[in-house]
This record gives C-alpha cells, structure tokens and sequence, in this order.
C-alpha cells in the first residue's frame, strides 16, 4: 500500500498518481491541501525522506516569498510553517512503509515498487 501526498492541480503530482495506477498498487490518495498533514506526520515524512524539513518547502510559493525567504528557522519551525501553510510542501510525496520520495520526477516513484 502506497500513500501519496497530492495536489490534483500539479502536474507531477499528476503524473506520480498515473504511475502508480499503472503499476496497479493500491494507493491511498492525500489531498494534503484539503487535509494539511499535523507537525507531527510532517515530522515522520522528512525522516522517512531522509531529509531536513527545509529541503520539503517549497521556496518559489508567494506564502515562502512574503513570510519565510532569508529565515534562519529551527526544523521545529519549518514543521510548524508548513502545518499552517501547506502550500510550502514540496509535492508529491509518496510512502511506502519506512521509505519516502518525493515524485520529482514522477518516475522516481518507481523505486517503491
């Protein structure tokens, strides 16, 4: 079972979905704009990504732009910047058990099968 974090205006996110459904696994599908993920899931995403918070935000958003560009935020408050904007998640997002990867681009999707 695979978990994707989508944004269905994206068109990587998009594409991920596609790939999944080729591959015929079963996908739980997260509109994480219309149900933003807690601190606390945020927390456990980056670690199964093997990354620091900062390198989930998205930095061309307007909200990054006027609120957080040239910030020297602790990870605790990035986490807590994108459970209040989740528009600065990087997306998509897919989870397999203990591993995570970002669909940029979407083929990398392919390493959780």
């Amino acid at each position: 079972m695979l978990t994707i974090y989508h944004n269905p205006r994206c068109t990587k996110s998009r594409e991920t979905l596609q790939l999944i459904e080729e591959h015929g696994d079963m996908v739980e599908v997260v509109e994480y704009l219309k149900m933003p993920p807690s601190k606390a899931d945020l927390e456990k995403i980056v670690e199964k990504l093997g990354i620091k918070p900062h390198d989930l935000i998205r930095t061309g958003e307007a909200i990054y732009k006027e609120k957080y560009k040239g910030s020297e935020l602790s990870d605790d408050e990035w986490l807590q910047a994108m459970e209040e904007h989740p528009k600065l998640i990087e997306r998509p997002i897919v989870i397999k058990g203990d591993k995570a990867i970002i669909g940029r681009p979407p083929e990398k999707v392919k390493e959780l099968f």
